[in-house]
C-alpha cells in the first residue's frame, strides 16, 4: 500500500468570543493535509478523491490562491519570491477542507512551506469570508525557528473583513505547530480593549487512504454544509444576543499581506 506524505486530520474546532457577550462553539471536522507535489499521484491512485475534477471528495486549485486554474504551487512560489523567500524546490503542504460532493467553504487554509533541509521557511494563512472574498497573510519564518518543532508564534494587524460582528481592526496572534501526528493552530485576536476572540484547530492524523476517506466522511457527513450553515446559525445567535452588525469595507487591494523577519512588508496594502 502506498503511503503518502499527505494525510487526514480528524479535528476539533473551537471558537470563543470574550466580549461584549461571551459566545462559544465547538464542533468536529476533518482536514486534509495535501503535499502539492503529490496531487497528481493522489488523483491517480485514490478512488474517492480527485484533483480538479468531481468526486465524492476533491481538491480544486481555483478554490485557493488566486482563484484560477493556475497550479497552486506556482501561486505560492510567486508570493514567496515577492517576499524574498526561496525554498529551493522544497515541498509545500496545504491544510484545508476538501470539496464534498462538489461543495466547500474554507474559513481558513494553512500553507506550510519547507526548504530542501525540511525546515519551515514560511507559513501562509488563507482566509475566506462568506462574501466570496479572500485574503492571505504570509509570514517568513526565522532561521532560528525553521528547524524547530516548538510552537511558532507570529503576529500582524488584521486587514480583512471576516465576521459581520467584528471590525477590521486590532491584531492577530497566530500560534501553530508543524503538522505531524497531530495538528495545532490557535488564533488569538485582540484590539485596543484587550482580548476579543480565540479560535483553535486541534486534530490527530490518520493515513490518506480510500478506506479512511470513506470512514471519515461517514463520521463527519455533509461537513461543508455544516460549516457554512453553522456560520449563519451562530451569526443569528450573536444577533439575538444584541451584538450589532459592522459595515463591510472593501478588501485590501493587494490580496496578500506579507510579514518578513525584519518586519518589512514588500507588498504593502493601502
Amino acid at each position: 500500500m502506498t503511503m503518502f506524505r499527505s494525510g487526514i486530520y480528524r479535528c476539533r474546532i473551537a471558537h470563543r468570543r470574550s466580549r461584549p457577550r461571551v459566545h462559544a462553539l465547538s464542533y468536529g471536522a476533518f482536514y486534509l493535509l495535501l503535499d502539492l507535489d503529490e496531487l497528481d499521484q493522489l488523483h491517480r491512485r485514490l478512488k474517492w478523491f480527485s484533483v480538479n475534477s468531481f468526486n465524492m471528495l476533491s481538491h480544486f486549485d481555483r478554490d485557493h490562491g488566486g482563484g484560477s486554474n493556475q497550479p497552486l504551487r506556482a501561486w505560492v512560489e510567486s508570493n514567496l519570491t515577492d517576499a524574498g523567500i526561496n525554498l529551493g524546490g522544497g515541498r509545500i503542504e496545504i491544510l484545508c477542507l476538501p470539496r464534498i460532493f462538489g461543495y466547500v467553504f474554507n474559513p481558513i487554509s494553512v500553507y506550510y512551506c519547507y526548504d530542501t533541509n525540511d525546515r519551515i521557511r514560511a507559513i501562509l494563512y488563507e482566509v475566506n469570508n462568506t462574501f466570496s472574498e479572500r485574503h492571505t497573510y504570509l509570514f517568513e519564518i526565522d532561521n532560528e525557528d525553521a528547524d524547530e518543532k516548538r510552537l511558532l508564534k507570529h503576529d500582524c494587524p488584521k486587514r480583512f473583513y471576516v465576521s459581520p460582528f467584528i471590525n477590521v481592526e486590532g491584531q492577530y496572534h497566530f500560534r501553530i505547530r508543524r503538522p505531524g501526528e497531530k495538528v495545532y493552530l490557535h488564533i488569538h485576536q485582540t484590539d485596543d480593549d484587550g482580548p476579543l476572540l480565540d479560535a483553535w484547530v486541534r486534530g490527530d492524523r490518520i493515513p490518506l487512504t480510500d478506506r479512511n476517506l470513506i470512514t471519515t466522511l461517514l463520521r463527519y457527513p455533509l461537513l461543508s454544509l455544516k460549516v457554512i450553515g453553522g456560520i449563519h446559525w451562530e451569526a443569528l445567535k450573536l444577533w439575538i444576543k444584541g451584538i450589532g452588525l459592522r459595515d463591510r469595507p472593501a478588501p485590501p487591494k493587494q490580496p496578500v499581506t506579507t510579514i518578513t523577519v525584519d518586519g518589512m512588508n514588500p507588498r504593502p496594502n493601502p
